[in-house]
């Protein structure tokens, strides 16, 4: 951590200073921080150090056993003293990830109206239509340099949780900070609150969201373009990171607005990214030569399955697979099975077209009569599966031996999440295929204790991937996010898993190296975004202007104006 102090100066004074979360330290004002700030008397006589503090709340956090509690809890810490929440995560990020992200935050989505305490961000509504700018002013801060926005209708593997989904945008930033040094006061979450179709939303009489089905076709596509339009003005060069919206929207919009304005969709890009990091580090592992050997079967064709699918293609494209040869690399099922050409695609469904796979393909692997997702398994011979179809037991007894017949080491990736939507669990991948199996998943699973081995799962967290790829495009001013700059990213990920965690199956590094992680990935995106003639910043600078953007909660000194 970066140990300089900043100062600064209020003309707040006593109970007014300690309910400003910025500015609160609580028992750790010194004696002439109380004094000067008429904060005398209103404190324990103690001061204490940053560290005393952490170690109480954590203690007091673990305390609590019920995850919403302590969700509840970090949220209560957040909005009375801002430093030293994010202290806490950055200290114990491994306790408290989960809490603040998945698997924890699809529960506090889900609950959201019951558990609201206190409102962050801005909710955007159909009704604030035609005053867009006006009210993106109401933001509690304007050098805004990082919004998430999300629609809320694609919440995790948990659909549409209207207002609830405002969780979401909140604990991406909280990772962005911790992870990537973004301010939090140059960070705004979003909720496009454009209804919601969830019946039990609907009816339940707490629900806090826009009372309205949801909104959908020309009176939605003008209210994001509204919304991005002011974005645009107010708060120029700002980094607008797309969130869980349904596949169709998520799509379009990333092609819609992609060089209008700089953004990405992290559950196609990210998650593509993440997918990809996974491969090549369990390729390592398992001794698969890229691109001879590497047989990828993804099972989900949403915006997730897609976008490892392109991630996965693109590397192919680049170590100079052709077209052609692609299909016999990495093949994509949905519900109905295998993409194959006599399949009718609906409008929304366009932007599977790039993985269907034709007659030639279908013959040449025996796949032309049948190809459901059991005998692509058997005749296509994978040696990497991955899931993001939302829908737990996916991953059956059956499919896996099937695998495990053909590939040494297969590896398997069930990467919905929460855990109960995860398409199996690691212990049973693990005893399916005789603890050969390379296993990771979307969230946290413990380690599974097999015939005297400990064998680790890794978390293919996007939060090793968007803090990274966002910090890099802002430090060097990039004027565009692009695919390239996703698989740089992976590709530096994959390089960041030591050969001993490989060893222990161990496929994606510990979150308590998050931050010297997104470092190393935000200054090789920003090199990227140089080279590709998208930053005009000196390839020799890019580290200085990395290092130069992040903040860390340190304890400003504070004096009376």
């Amino acid at each position: 951590m970066n140990a300089r102090t900043e100062t600064l100066t209020t003309s707040l004074r006593g109970n007014d200073l300690l309910i400003q979360p910025f500015l609160n330290k609580s028992s750790a004002f010194d004696r002439e921080e109380r004094k000067s700030l008429g904060l005398e008397g209103l404190l324990p006589d103690y001061v204490s150090t940053m560290a005393e503090q952490v170690t109480r709340v954590r203690q007091n956090l673990l305390k609590k056993k019920e995850p919403l509690e302590q969700y509840i809890g970090l949220s209560a810490l957040q909005e009375r003293n801002e430093h030293l929440f994010y202290e806490l995560l950055a200290r114990h990020l491994e306790d408290f990830a989960p809490i603040i992200y998945t698997p924890t935050v699809g529960h506090a989505c889900q609950r959201y109206s019951h558990i609201f305490r206190h409102s962050r961000g801005l909710w955007i509504t159909p009704d604030h239509q035609g005053r867009m700018e006006e009210i993106l002013g109401n933001a509690p801060g304007q050098d805004i340099q990082l919004i998430v926005a999300t629609d809320n209708e694609r919440i995790l593997g948990l659909g549409d949780q209207g207002a609830g989904g405002m969780c979401i945008p909140i604990g991406k930033l909280a990772l962005y900070t911790v992870a990537a040094g973004i301010h939090p006061a140059r960070t705004l979450p979003i909720s496009l609150d454009v209804g919601t179709d969830n019946e039990e939303l609907q009816n339940d009489p707490l629900y806090l969201g826009w009372r309205h089905p949801r909104l959908r076709g020309e009176r939605y596509d003008a209210l994001v373009d509204e919304f991005v339009q002011a974005v645009k003005r107010c708060f120029p060069g700002a980094l607008l990171q797309w969130e869980d919206f349904k596949k169709a929207n998520a799509l379009n919009l990333l092609q819609r607005y992609r060089q209008e304005i700089l953004s990405f969709n992290d559950d196609i890009q990210g998650t593509g990214a993440v997918g990809l990091s996974g491969v090549l580090a369990g390729s390592r592992a398992a001794g698969i030569d890229i691109p001879s050997d590497l047989r990828v079967v993804i099972v989900g064709a949403g915006a997730a399955g897609t976008g490892i699918g392109s991630q996965i293609r693109h590397l192919l494209r680049r170590k100079g697979v052709t077209e052609e040869q692609l299909t016999k690399h990495v093949a994509i099922t949905d519900s109905r099975g295998l993409l194959t050409e006599d399949r009718k695609f609906s409008v929304t469904d366009e932007y599977k077209r790039e993985f269907v796979w034709g007659n030639d393909a279908l013959n040449e692997f025996g796949l032309a009569e049948k190809h459901d997702l059991q005998t692509v398994v058997e005749k296509f011979k994978p040696n990497v599966l991955i899931g993001t179809t939302g829908h737990p037991n996916t991953f059956n007894e059956q499919l896996v031996r099937a695998m495990a017949k053909h590939a040494a080491r297969p590896i398997i990736f069930p990467f919905s999440n929460p855990n109960s939507k995860s398409e199996a669990c690691p212990e049973d991948l693990i005893a399916w295929t005789d603890g050969q199996a390379l296993v990771a998943t979307g969230s946290p699973f413990p380690p599974v204790e097999y015939k005297g081995r400990t064998i680790e799962t890794g978390q293919g967290n996007n939060v090793f991937i968007f803090p990274g790829v966002g910090l890099g495009a802002l430090a060097v001013g990039a004027r565009e996010v692009t695919g390239t700059m996703f698989a740089v990213a992976a590709e530096t990920l994959a390089d960041l898993v030591p050969e001993e965690s490989l060893q222990r199956g161990m496929l994606f590094p510990r979150l308590a190296r998050l931050r010297d992680i997104t470092l190393t990935i935000a200054e090789e995106v920003g090199k990227e975004a140089v080279r590709d003639g998208l930053a005009d910043v000196d390839p020799a600078r890019v580290h200085d202007a990395v290092a130069a953007s992040i903040w860390d909660p340190v304890y400003p000194k504070i004096v009376p104006a």
